[in-house]
């Protein structure tokens, strides 16, 4: 079989199961071991059996459900490729604006980024963590999951990046606590999908994303609640706090962190989709 008969045969298939037929081309992609410039270049070439059986065994696999992304075991963040399994949300767009967002304001906020203390917290794949260490290499940068398989490979993707990171194991900000931690920059994208959801949610999502880094309680909000009760206890008397939050949830987490906090500017920052995605906190 050629190569282009196998990505029409994927592209039909999967748009036969109500998925996105354009996976057919990142997966062939990826187990022909090509740069796109060169699948392209390829497309009337005859493909190996052996790259062909496994092409078709992933492609049935994601029209039944499996992200692409778990396929093949990376996504692309900032520019940068993170490995990525069934143990980690898969980073999405939406936080590498909180990433963006969090590097302008604390230019702004902090004089200087020499001797700043930062954390991470439900690191996951470890996105967050080392995306800032990398833009900003005087952040000295702190990680925190509460599983230790995602720990782990939130470890492997600093070491793959040359990220320099402290990761610790504990539930929310418990780690920081104990180890008398205080930080200059706290960011988080915790879960905040309210559980009643999971009845619209795609499958992709509900039956391969883990479900202890996508939902948190009734409203969605009881992991912005436990912050408010510890983030005292973590920051100094300067700092900025960022938070990643779901579509209609800023207004609730501003009030709360207004409430925590009432000396703190606290602004709410729109996606590039016009979501409210991104609550700040400037403590000075």
């Amino acid at each position: 079989m050629k190569v282009y008969e196998a990505l029409n045969w994927a592209s039909s298939f999967l748009k036969e199961s109500n998925r996105d037929e354009n996976a057919g081309e990142l997966l062939l992609q990826h187990f022909m071991e090509m740069s796109r410039a060169s699948f392209l270049a390829n497309l009337r070439e005859d493909l190996q059996p052996e790259v062909l059986g496994e092409f078709q065994k992933a492609v049935r696999a994601h029209a039944g459900g499996k992200p692409v992304q778990y396929i093949i075991g990376s996504e692309e963040f900032y520019g940068r490729t993170f490995k990525v399994n069934e143990d980690v949300l898969i980073p999405r767009p939406e936080t590498e604006e909180l990433v963006y967002n969090a590097i302008q304001k604390l230019n702004k906020l902090f004089s200087s980024g020499q001797g700043l203390d930062m954390a991470d917290i439900g690191t996951g794949s470890g996105a967050i963590a080392v995306t800032m260490k990398l833009e900003k290499p005087e952040l000295n940068v702190t990680a925190t999951d509460i599983y230790g398989p995602t720990l782990e490979l939130a470890k492997r993707n600093a070491e793959q990046n040359d990220a320099k990171i402290e990761f610790l194991q504990g539930d929310l900000l418990d780690p920081l606590i104990s180890n008398e931690k205080k930080f200059d920059i706290i960011l988080s994208n915790p879960p905040y999908i309210p559980e009643r959801d999971i009845e619209w949610m795609s499958d992709v999502v509900t039956k391969h994303e883990p479900h202890r880094a996508l939902f948190a309680g009734e409203d969605g909000l009881d992991l912005y609640r436990r912050f408010m009760k510890e983030l005292p206890a973590v920051i100094k008397d300067r700092a900025l706090i960022g938070f990643e939050v779901g579509a209609g949830q800023s207004e609730a987490v501003s009030s709360l962190l207004n409430q925590t906090f009432p000396q703190a500017k606290v602004e709410t920052i729109y996606d590039i989709n016009g979501k409210d995605r991104m609550v700040f906190a400037e403590i000075d």
